[in-house]
């Protein structure tokens, strides 16, 4: 059973990542997009999300130490005003517009900027 698994998410990424790729989207788009297809809400390959989350958290963090091999520290550090800056107004930009939903469904001025903030 985890080896026919083990063989699907191959399968699937050598079909759907160079497509991926071709269109222009990258690579890390075209593996999680085969994933939701063979999961359980589109066609269905996969039913028992729990037998594969230990094989999904190793891929994980695979992907994580092949982002950071390929992060180069130079090119991050020159870049380090423009991701706080920007990083810095997303937060901010979302947390007020959290904060109004919360006002806008009834909630104390208090109790929506807590929870658009904590979100």
């Amino acid at each position: 059973e985890l080896l026919l698994q083990a063989v699907l998410f191959l399968a699937s990424a050598l079909v759907v990542v160079p497509l991926s790729i071709r269109l222009g989207f990258g690579s890390v788009l075209g593996y999680l997009v085969a994933g939701m297809l063979i999961g359980p809400s589109a066609l269905g390959f996969v039913t028992d999300v729990n037998a594969v989350l230990h094989i999904a958290e190793l891929g994980i963090m695979l992907m994580m130490f092949i982002i950071g091999i390929e992060m180069d520290v130079r090119k991050l550090w020159n870049l380090r005003r423009s991701i706080f800056g920007h990083g810095g107004a997303q937060v901010l930009l979302c947390a007020v517009l959290l904060a109004l939903a919360f006002i806008a469904l009834g909630a104390n001025w208090r109790v929506g900027g807590a929870a658009g903030f904590a979100l």
